[in-house]
């Protein structure tokens, strides 16, 4: 990418993050609900501070720091960058006003642009077109995780506060949950090099991916309903160990944000307030723990992460337009959509039935440890830092949720959470040997 497309894409994304907080207040701005979610004020600084801290600092000598103390305010877990502050205090940094972090993006974007217009001839300009780039991404991970710790801000509101105005409900029917058989075999899984991709994407590597089926779609509110209904959540043998002490310890017995009224009613809190559940949407804000425990009770298993990787990019091969079409990000919305048949396909008829919300409706949890790939090597200095530190007790997600910037994504997309994290747009398909 030249230096011009660069800097139309960078203004593209900040543009985008700073959308994304127009409906909020100061107020909303400043919450942090839990301590594995950050305040919006400091989503919209750290963005920032990756910016300046990984290139105008690195590579412009002149740069004028906007203020020293958001070099410790505002830095994540990049020990090599020196101490940070706590993450779980991160909702009582009241100062700086969120109009200073305004000012504050304002002044590195002006920096930036004068910076890209100066840079394109610098000796090191492909390495520092690489770290632009790659922060372009971290905003958009950051743009999802913005929206997705805002929601849980708003739903601890008891009054049910909306993000964004009602949409139309989509109530239909899901198609038939069906197997699908996929061959297995030698395989390549990883970011083959072309475009951007982050370090734990790759290398590209060859993998035996044994014969398998995976459903067609993923699993709904309805299929986790009768889950519950069965007894699921007071069923030990059906739960690993860990989640039936997170079951017990956290007295649960539905997914986060689903609410049962006196009168058998369930809603759900969404971000466009509180809603009646569409029964044909996939299940959302799962855990691994209830992933898992869903998998078992149904006869089946989780996927692996080979397993997904593979299933997309033959979806994504396949000759017929809406087969295809199923495989990639569908347009962005704040929640996911129940799964639609390619056109002129009957429920009834389907006899090949093709691979469904592969991308762009949930975060599908994987049986996989998050871990490196044969060869990886993590980054030199601070950047590496980004992922591979936290490959250890993490688990595989595959295939984007709606919140996902599209443009953002690829099958070989890693994304990595705790067994325990709900609060992310997290489900599952279904997998079983055959």
């Amino acid at each position: 990418m030249d230096a011009q497309a660069l800097k139309a894409h960078f203004f593209d994304v900040r543009k985008t993050t700073e959308n994304l907080v127009a409906p909020l207040s100061a107020e909303d701005a400043q919450i942090q609900s839990m301590p594995d979610a950050s305040p919006a004020k400091w989503h919209l600084a750290h963005s920032t501070w990756l910016y300046e801290t990984f290139i105008l600092k690195a590579y412009d000598p002149d740069h004028p720091v906007f203020d020293e103390d958001f070099h410790y305010l505002f830095n994540s877990y990049y020990e090599a960058e020196g101490p940070r502050h706590p993450r779980p205090q991160r909702g009582l940094l009241s100062r700086p006003s969120l109009q200073t972090v305004m000012d504050y993006r304002r002044a590195t974007d002006n920096r930036m642009a004068d910076f890209l217009d100066q840079m394109s001839a610098h000796p090191q300009w492909p390495r520092i077109a690489a770290l632009i780039t790659l922060g372009c991404h971290h905003e958009q991970q950051h743009q999802e995780l913005l929206l997705t710790d805002i929601k849980h801000a708003l739903s601890c509101n008891p009054t049910a506060p909306t993000y964004a105005p009602s949409f139309p409900k989509m109530i239909t029917q899901a198609p038939e949950a069906r197997w699908v058989k996929m061959t297995g075999g030698l395989k390549k899984i990883g970011h083959d090099g072309t475009g951007f991709a982050f370090d734990n994407e790759g290398p590209q590597h060859q993998i035996w991916l044994h014969d398998h089926a995976l459903h067609n779609r993923l699993v709904t509110t309805a299929d986790y309903l009768q889950f519950i209904e069965d007894g699921g959540y007071r069923t030990p043998t059906l739960w690993l160990s860990e989640g039936w002490d997170w079951v017990n310890r956290h007295h649960a017995s539905a997914p986060l944000y689903w609410t049962q009224s006196k009168d058998g009613d369930w809603s759900i809190f969404t971000l466009y307030g509180r809603q009646p559940i569409n029964w044909a949407e996939p299940v959302c804000h799962l855990n691994l723990y209830e992933a898992d425990a869903f998998a078992t009770w149904a006869g089946a298993r989780l996927p692996r992460e080979d397993e997904l990787e593979c299933a997309t990019l033959l979806a994504m091969q396949d000759d017929d337009e809406a087969k295809r079409k199923a495989a990639i990000i569908a347009s962005h919305r704040l929640h996911p959509a129940p799964a639609q048949l390619p056109q002129n396909r009957r429920m009834d008829a389907d006899d090949n039935p093709s691979l469904l919300q592969l991308a762009g409706e949930v975060w599908s949890w994987t049986s996989s440890s998050y871990g490196p790939y044969p060869g990886f090597q993590p980054s030199p200095g601070a950047i590496g830092e980004y992922n591979g530190k936290f490959m250890c007790n993490q688990y595989v997600l595959k295939g984007a949720s709606c919140l996902t910037p599209a443009k953002h994504w690829r099958p070989s997309y890693r994304n990595f959470f705790p067994a325990h994290a709900q609060w992310q747009f997290t489900g599952l398909r279904l997998a079983k040997d055959i």
